[in-house]
């Protein structure tokens, strides 16, 4: 009663996401999830001496980034594990911090940048563009808030969306070209080995991500607000 009394806002929005899970809804929150997946590969990439040639993202939530060079022990590793912990970064930006239009603000920028350089094919190029000047305008107009609630949203729905699609392309279809296949065709293993791993690994970071977070009370009181 009292986690329910205490963090009614979360969990009305985890309820909400799997209830419209299947639907147009909750569809540009998964293809924005698929666009961290995607940036993920990409970060590790640079931080591994890479380059990124391209990325793309599909309607059907899927995508991909070509990389040059690198480490791709770690690129591979980074997509699904990546884009898991960009989702916890925005959550605990949203529980732990007032700079919730700062970083909306400069998530859309991320976004602007990686349309310019690295998206060519039409439908990523919309939607990235589209989302990141949506971002921008919310973190100019909205009050700290209601930014506050729109990481709080997107960085729930990664946290969810990464081990269900992490058992769903490597447990349940471990035939699926996934991260995991490459892993296991490079490195050895199978894919459902690797699969398993990332989902353990997932669950035992949300657990502790959510136990050091909430404290006693996460819920928002406000007034939307525009400038």
């Amino acid at each position: 009663m009292t986690l329910l009394k205490g963090h009614w806002q979360l969990i009305l929005i985890t309820v909400l996401v799997f209830v419209f899970w299947n639907t147009f809804v909750i569809l540009p929150l998964k293809i924005l999830v698929v666009f961290l997946h995607e940036l993920s590969h990409g970060i590790a990439g640079i931080l591994t001496g890479g380059s990124i040639e391209r990325i793309s993202l599909s309607i059907h939530q899927g995508g991909y980034a070509l990389i040059q060079g690198g480490n791709p022990f770690l690129i591979l590793t980074a997509g699904y594990l990546g884009s898991l912990l960009l989702g916890m970064l925005l959550l605990t930006v949203a529980l732990r911090s007032h700079a919730d239009r700062f970083v909306l603000g400069l998530f859309g920028g991320v976004m602007l940048l990686v349309t310019l350089l690295y998206i060519r094919d039409p439908f990523p190029m919309a939607f990235c563009a589209g989302v990141g000047l949506a971002m921008l305008a919310m973190a100019r107009f909205l009050e700290r808030k209601a930014c506050d609630m729109v990481l709080r949203i997107i960085g729930l729905t990664s946290m969810i969306y990464v081990p269900y699609d992490i058992f769903d392309d490597t447990i349940r279809r471990p035939g699926v070209r996934s991260d995991a296949y490459m892993l296991a065709e490079q490195f050895g293993g199978t894919t459902m080995m690797w699969g398993g791993l990332w989902l353990m690994i997932s669950v035992v970071a949300i657990y502790f991500c959510l136990k050091n977070l909430l404290g006693r009370e996460s819920n928002l009181r406000f007034d939307l607000k525009i400038r």
